[in-house]
């Protein structure tokens, strides 16, 4: 049987799970598990569980050939071991795994708002869950830093983090994220990074667009195919520029394209991509948003929040129109006072506020900023909160540079 996932329990700890190719196994049997160098490591079946709906169920009979089954009572295994006859021992041919393209940090919550809905909030938390998905998620990768607060956590993608940071809220944890990374390697002395296949299904008229989407983000024409009424186009991308191009993508084809992709190899960097060209609306004070507010400021951009929507100092409340940030006052409210005039009682049209996706925050980050993750929200918010040390904190950087 080859070994080809991995499941966790805190009582009996590892599983091995696979698909039984030849011969039986059975609870109580002595068996040699065959690891990818050869080396082979007597152990014994203690319990054995098939696959019932969405749980397991333990059984005492033997499994036959062509059934996926759950294995307790292995130690020290990964994916691509083979579980074999204890006396004649033969290893399959091991499968690869996909080594991670993509880092992101992972901190404790310090916002203002930190412990409000959250259950599991300090970096012992943080630090034990992380440790824990290591056992069952062989594709992540977690790195401790300087601080006991911060982890570099790296993965195979938005989508393999984004699952892991949803699980976490969940469960009850919160934390923040920053703005992901793909992971530069260097190889014989020259800089390189993660390349992707992508496919793209789309009609044939938009297929100049997103021709013009991809190639903007240094992506590369490999075929193009005729399916039915649409056509299927390949591109070599680096990682870095698929991050936010799902919702542009869509956008341009008015909901009709269908992407994938997978990883191919290193490759010699391709060259600088801009991903976001819009700058943030940030709150100027801690308080209740009012629709007075936002009223006056809709000529600025777009919200993430509504009336009577609570923001502390430094939450990034909207997308600017320019590429600049801004610092706005969304608390401010209507003074109540007998003096009355022309024109100041008009009725207001509030535009609905964007609502993002986990995914879709992740891609939006930029680098100075963090995503707030608590069990009923997501915030968007700037690293430094307070304007003043912002600005000085960005003055000292360029002169740093020069």
């Amino acid at each position: 049987m080859m070994i080809s996932s991995l499941d966790y329990s805190s009582y009996v700890g590892r599983i091995a799970v696979g698909k039984l190719t030849r011969g039986t196994l059975q609870a109580g049997q002595n068996v040699s598990v065959v690891k990818r160098n050869g080396d082979i490591v007597k152990a014994k079946v203690k319990e054995l569980y098939v696959f019932e709906g969405l749980g397991k169920e333990k059984i005492k009979y033997p499994v036959e050939q062509g059934e996926i089954c759950a294995i307790f009572g292995l130690d020290d295994f990964e994916i691509g071991d083979t579980v074999a006859d204890y006396e004649n021992p033969e290893g399959l041919k091991p499968i690869k795994v996909d080594e991670p393209t993509m880092s992101m940090l992972f901190t404790i919550n310090n916002s203002p708002f930190y412990g409000q809905e959250g259950k599991y909030v300090t970096s012992r938390h943080l630090h034990d869950r992380l440790k824990l998905e290591l056992e069952k998620n062989l594709a992540l990768r977690v790195e401790e830093t300087s601080s006991p607060d911060v982890h570099i956590v790296y993965g195979r993608g938005i989508l393999h983090l984004s699952i892991l940071i949803e699980t976490m809220r969940r469960e009850g944890y919160e934390l923040q994220v920053g703005q992901p990374k793909v992971i530069i390697k260097n190889i014989n002395g020259e800089k390189c990074e993660p390349i992707e296949e992508l496919m793209v299904l789309v009609p044939e008229e938009f297929s100049s667009k997103v021709i013009d989407l991809v190639t903007r983000r240094r992506g590369e024409i490999s075929t193009i195919e005729t399916k039915g009424d649409r056509i299927c186009i390949n591109f070599h991308i680096p990682s870095r520029g698929i991050i936010g191009l799902r919702n542009l993508m869509l956008t341009a084809t008015e909901g009709e394209a269908v992407m994938s992709h997978r990883f191919l190899d290193f490759e010699p960097w391709k060259g600088d991509i801009t991903l976001r060209h819009a700058g943030s609306l940030i709150a100027m004070e801690t308080g209740t948003v009012y629709a007075y507010a936002l009223d006056k400021l809709q000529d600025r951009g777009k919200f993430f929040i509504e009336p009577m929507d609570q923001v502390y100092e430094g939450q990034v409340v909207g997308i600017h129109i320019r590429q600049d940030d801004l610092v706005i006052n969304v608390t401010k409210s209507k003074k109540l006072s007998n003096m009355r005039a022309a024109g100041s009682d008009e009725k207001m049209v509030l535009a609905p506020a964007v609502k993002l996706s986990l995914e879709e925050y992740m891609e939006y980050i930029a680098e100075d900023e963090y995503l707030e993750v608590t069990p009923k929200s997501l915030r968007l918010r700037k690293i430094i909160l307070n304007d003043l040390e912002r600005k000085r904190a960005n003055k000292s950087n360029q002169n740093a540079d020069k």
